[in-house]
């Protein structure tokens, strides 16, 4: 579902990604982890199409960004650090408005449907600039799935939920990959990347230093491997390299 080839990009004489290359398929649930500034958000970035690589390809259900970029974010959900919400519009009239740019047809049903599943079917019609942060994440989730995209790009999706939310937003996120949908979920939260992952994936210097199926890896496993990576001084890459 999602091909990234060896894509690169710097920000002055920093570079983020060196050479990074993943494949994600339909139905899995790939957490990505690392530690701070590793390039999670860059990569999520490029793959929303919000962010442009240096180098490399990015393919969406075989739509390369490049050559269909409206057919490709037609397929993407995504949920980044910023809401992306109209702090002058009411919970239900944001998810009105996003309905209209995908030129929904369901678009009444699919609204009042999130609405009760993100639990804000009782302040609808307040102004999300009311709203506390954890309210505005499960707005951001409601309007990520409003479109049913085929692909989902979460970046730290557990911002400000409390427990049951975020027992709510894994049961929407595991009900999405049973229905075949592509999940990339950024985190720093070991745990949260063990409970519903089908797969993890380390970012390490620009490239996924590390990558197994879940269910061969043992929470305690998955600590040690992290801390040995993120723990590893920086190794200083002479000018232009990309290794």
């Amino acid at each position: 579902m999602i091909q990234a080839r060896n894509l690169t990009k710097s920000y002055g004489n920093r570079k983020v990604l060196r050479g990074l290359s993943l494949n994600v398929a339909s139905g899995e649930i790939v957490s990505l982890i690392g530690s701070n500034g590793a390039g999670k958000t860059t990569l999520l970035r490029i793959l929303a199409n919000l962010t442009r690589a240096d180098a490399g390809s990015v393919n969406l259900k075989a739509l390369s960004v490049r050559d269909h970029p409206e057919e490709y974010r037609r397929q993407l959900g995504v949920l980044l650090h910023a809401p992306m919400l109209y702090g002058n519009l009411s919970a239900r009239e944001n998810l009105r408005f996003f309905s209209r740019l995908y030129q929904m047809e369901n678009a009444s049903e699919r609204i009042e449907f999130f609405l009760d599943r993100v639990n804000l079917r009782s302040r609808a019609d307040d102004l999300v600039r009311t709203f506390s942060r954890g309210m505005q994440q499960r707005l951001s989730i409601a309007r990520a799935l409003l479109h049913d995209p085929s692909c989902l790009l979460l970046d730290e999706p557990y911002t400000g939920l409390d427990p049951d939310s975020a027992r709510m937003f894994e049961t929407l996120v595991l009900e999405s990959a049973a229905g075949g949908k592509t999940i990339l979920l950024a985190t720093h939260d070991l745990e949260n990347a063990c409970r519903i992952s089908t797969r993890v994936d380390l970012l390490h210097q620009g490239k996924i230093a590390f990558s197994q199926p879940r269910n061969e890896l043992t929470a305690s496993e998955l600590n040690r491997l992290y801390h040995d990576f993120t723990n590893i001084p920086d190794v200083k890459h002479p000018e232009g390299s990309s290794k």
